[in-house]
């Protein structure tokens, strides 16, 4: 098989919503739609995701979808200034203060769109290539 693309699917209850939720909150437009009506949203480097309706409720207890930015300081404020709250979490491994884990020099945060689907966003994670047997 040659290497494939991957895309994020994320269920929306209800997809008008939605779609003015992630442009509201994230400045996001669709760049166009799939054959049964979900909004495509095209991101940086030919990365993509699907909005798609959906009977189902989303459990909102897994990342579903993870945002890379540059900036994360810069992002976080003007997601904040934006009405999006930030998640706190305090467990084993992973602690938020005013809603942002740091791990060295990465920073991620969370939060719901919606539709209670649960967003990352952050640095990006630097990948460690894998040898191959």
């Amino acid at each position: 098989m040659h290497k494939p693309h991957a895309m994020a699917t994320i269920p929306a209850l209800d997809l008008e919503r939605a779609k003015a939720w992630y442009k509201d909150k994230l400045g996001l437009t669709p760049a166009g739609q799939d054959p049964l009506g979900g909004a495509v949203y095209e991101l940086a480097d030919g990365t993509r995701f699907l909005l798609f309706q959906s009977s189902g409720a989303p459990s909102g207890t897994h990342t579903q979808l993870a945002l890379e930015v540059e900036d994360a300081d810069s992002t976080f404020r003007d997601l904040r200034g934006r009405g999006v709250k930030f998640e706190e979490y305090d467990v084993p491994g992973l602690k938020t203060e005013d809603g942002v884990a740091t791990f060295g020099e990465l920073k991620s945060a969370w939060f719901h769109d919606s539709e209670g689907n649960l967003i990352a966003i952050g640095t990006p994670v630097p990948v460690t290539a894998v040898a191959r047997t």
